[in-house]
C-alpha cells in the first residue's frame, strides 16, 4: 500500500512541534514509548509494515536528491507484488524532505517516529543526519548510503554498503584510490588533490580520502574541505590557484572533488579553463540527466565518476532486475537511471532482505537479533553481512567516464580489501 507524499508544509511543521514537545507518545498499541520493548511491534500489522524515508528533496543550491524516493518505492513495490514479506505488505509513505537542512531532518525523524508510527526509516539520504541519535535512542532500524559517520557505530542504523566513513578500528574501502591508480597506470609517484565542501560530511571525506589515497600509493598534494555548503562559488579561481600550486608549482595527476554536482560543474570547469589536463573524479555525477545540457555536459566531459555498485551497463541479472522495477515503479516509462535511484533502491532491498529472514513474528527485537547474523552474496554493491558493514564497507566498486555524450566503465567493478582507519 503505497501512498503519495505528503506535503502540507504547514501541517508538517505543527505536527512536528507537536511531535517534538510529546515524547511519551504511544506506539499504536496502547503501550507507552516508541522505542522497542521486548516483543513491540511499532509499525507492524498483521497484513501490513510501515516505512518512511527522508531524503534531501530540494536544496539551497537546487541539487535534489529526490530519485531516491523512486528507488525505494521500486523496490518496495516488487517485494509487494511477490506477496509482501512474509506475508505482510510495506506500506511505503514516502519520503519527507529535509532541504539539506539539519533541523528539518530532526523534524522529519521525529515526524515519522511519533506521529506516523513507522517500524523503519529506509531510505535516509542526505548531507546531514541531525536525526541519527533520535532514531538510534527510538532503536528504530534505518537504511540509508553510509557515507556519513552515523552510518558507523549505531546498532539500528545501516548503510547499504556498510560503514564509508568509519571510526578508528574500523576499514576503508579503497574503490576510488585504487580505481583512479589503474587509470593512471599505477599510483607511486603520482600527486593527488582532494577537495570538499565545508560541512561534517566533506571533513571526514577529506579525512578519510587522504588517508585511503596515501595508502594506495598517491602523494596527496592538496586536501582541503573549504568550499562554502550553503551556496556555489561564483569565482573558483582562488580554489584552482591552490590546487595547481599544491605540490611546489606543479599540478597534480589526478583532481578529486568529494562535492555535489553544481559545486563539480563550476570547479571542473575552472580547472580546464586553466588548461588542466589531468584527472578529473568525483561520486556523484552518474546521472544521464545531467547530459541534457550542453553546457553540463561539456563541464563534466572525461571525469571519472565513483560508484560504489555495479554500474547501468553491467550484464549482471540484477541490474536487469532493478531497471524493470524502476520501470514499473515510473508507471510504465522508461526515465534515466540515475545513482540516487540505486540508493534509495539498495537501502530498501537491505531492509526488506533482513525483515524476510526475520520471519513472520517482526519486532524490531526479531529484527535486530536477524541483523547481527545477516549475509548475503552476489548484490549490486558485493556481497552484505551484519553487524560488519556497521564497522567496515563491503569494500566494492567501479568507475565510470563521462566520454563523447556517454558513460562507459573504465575501471569494472570490483571488491577490494579494505584498510585499517586510523
Amino acid at each position: 500500500m503505497l501512498r503519495p507524499i505528503r506535503t502540507l508544509a504547514a501541517a508538517a511543521a505543527a505536527l512536528a512541534l507537536v511531535s517534538a514537545c510529546n515524547s511519551a507518545s504511544t506506539n499504536g498499541n496502547g503501550k507507552g514509548g516508541a522505542g522497542d520493548g521486548p516483543g513491540d511491534r511499532r509499525g507492524v500489522t498483521a497484513e501490513s509494515i510501515k516505512v518512511g524515508g527522508i531524503v534531501s528533496m530540494t536544496s539551497a543550491s537546487g541539487y535534489s536528491k529526490k530519485d531516491t524516493d523512486l528507488g525505494a518505492k521500486a523496490r518496495y513495490m516488487r517485494a509487494n507484488a511477490e506477496g509482501g514479506v512474509n506475508g505482510r505488505k510495506i506500506e511505503y509513505l514516502g519520503a519527507e524532505d529535509d532541504g539539506q537542512d539539519p533541523a528539518k531532518n530532526l523534524s522529519a525523524a521525529r515526524k515519522l517516529v511519533q506521529q506516523d508510527k513507522v517500524f523503519a526509516v529506509a531510505p535516509m539520504s542526505s548531507v546531514t543526519f541531525s536525526g541519527a541519535d533520535f532514531l538510534e535512542q527510538e532503536k528504530v532500524p534505518t537504511f540509508g548510503w553510509g557515507t556519513l559517520p552515523s552510518f558507523c557505530g549505531p546498532k539500528y542504523i545501516y548503510g547499504f554498503n556498510g560503514c564509508l566513513v568509519p571510526t578508528p578500528g574500523g576499514t576503508l574501502n579503497q574503490t576510488w584510490p585504487e580505481g583512479i591508480g589503474q587509470v593512471l597506470g599505477g599510483a607511486q609517484g603520482k600527486t593527488v588533490a582532494i577537495i570538499a565542501n565545508d560541512s561534517d560530511a566533506g571533513k571526514f571525506g577529506i579525512r578519510t580520502f587522504q588517508q585511503g589515497f596515501t595508502s594506495a600509493g598517491f602523494k596527496v598534494s592538496y586536501a582541503k574541505a573549504s568550499v562554502p555548503s550553503t551556496a556555489v562559488p561564483s569565482d573558483w579561481s582562488a580554489y584552482v590557484k591552490e590546487i595547481l600550486d599544491g605540490e611546489g608549482g606543479k599540478a597534480p595527476d589526478a583532481v578529486v572533488s568529494v562535492m555535489q554536482t553544481p559545486n563539480n560543474i563550476g570547479l571542473f570547469t575552472a580547472l580546464k579553463r586553466a588548461g588542466y589536463k589531468g584527472l578529473l573524479s568525483d561520486p556523484t555525477d552518474y546521472d544521464p540527466g545531467l547530459l541534457a545540457k550542453d553546457a553540463t555536459k561539456q563541464a563534466l566531459d572525461g571525469v571519472h565518476v565513483l560508484l560504489q555498485f555495479q554500474p547501468f551497463e553491467s550484464t549482471d541479472p540484477k541490474m536487469a532486475q532493478f531497471k524493470a522495477d524502476i520501470k514499473a515503479a515510473a508507471g510504465g516509462q522508461d526515465v534515466p537511471l540515475n545513482m540516487h535511484m540505486l540508493t534509495g533502491y539498495m537501502s530498501a532491498d537491505l531492509f526488506v532482505s533482513i525483515a524476510q529472514k526475520a520471519g513472520k513474528d517482526l519486532t524490531v527485537e526479531s529484527f535486530q537479533a536477524t541483523a547481527q547474523q545477516f549475509s548475503d552474496t552476489g548484490t549490486l554493491v558485493g556481497d552484505r553481512a551484519e553487524p560488519k558493514g556497521q564497522k567496515d564497507s563491503f569494500g566494492c566498486g567501479a568507475l565510470v567516464q563521462l566520454k563523447n555524450g556517454a558513460y562507459e566503465v573504465s575501471v569494472p567493478f570490483k571488491c577490494y580489501e579494505p584498510i585499517p582507519f586510523k
